[in-house]
């Protein structure tokens, strides 16, 4: 029996060939809370993440996670010290706390690097009141670390610093990211 994902690589080949390039891809399972950086067709590593606390949906304002193919348009923060907080994609020059028990900041920072999500299926992640781009869908570095592994943010893939450094190193530009709710 063939992994998972395996399907998933395959319609990427097939329905996205000018952004498949194979390596890497990732897939962000919201049932698992888990992020696949999957390699010459093997998950090479997986991450503990946070998706919305509101659930699953691609409408503008609705603080949702969305589903479907993206690719990485951008990324910011380059070099900036773990815990350097964002705001509009600028870092601001301070560093937030880092909580790692189970509880929400006033804060909620954008924190250490962005990956700026934009989607590539129209009527689902593109398009008028549902692009993922325009909604400033991101997978980005979190004050809340402690809330990592459970639904806890307002739309975006949350990670802890530490991940999203490394995924940050790992995935240039234009690498394909699968948001999906399960297998």
């Amino acid at each position: 029996m063939s992994p998972w994902y395996q399907p998933v690589l395959k319609r990427l080949q097939s329905d996205f060939p000018e952004f498949f390039v194979a390596d890497p891809v990732a897939v962000v399972r919201i049932d698992e809370q888990r992020l696949y950086l999957i390699r010459q067709g093997q998950i090479q590593r997986e991450y503990p993440i946070s998706t919305s606390r509101h659930g699953i949906g691609n409408q503008d304002g609705s603080f949702r996670t969305p589903l479907g193919v993206h690719r990485i348009h951008s990324k910011f923060g380059d070099g900036a010290p773990k815990g350097t907080v964002f705001r509009a994609r600028e870092n601001t020059g301070k560093v937030a706390p880092i909580v790692t028990v189970p509880e929400r900041t006033p804060g909620d920072f954008i924190t250490t690097r962005i990956l700026w999500l934009e989607g590539l299926e129209d009527g689902v992640n593109r398009g008028e009141g549902i692009d993922s781009f325009s909604r400033y869908i991101y997978i980005h570095g979190t004050d809340e670390e402690g809330l990592i592994g459970q639904p806890a943010s307002e739309g975006c893939v949350r990670m802890t610093n530490a991940d999203v450094i490394e995924l940050f190193e790992t995935m240039p530009e234009g690498t394909l990211v699968v948001i999906q709710s399960s297998p």
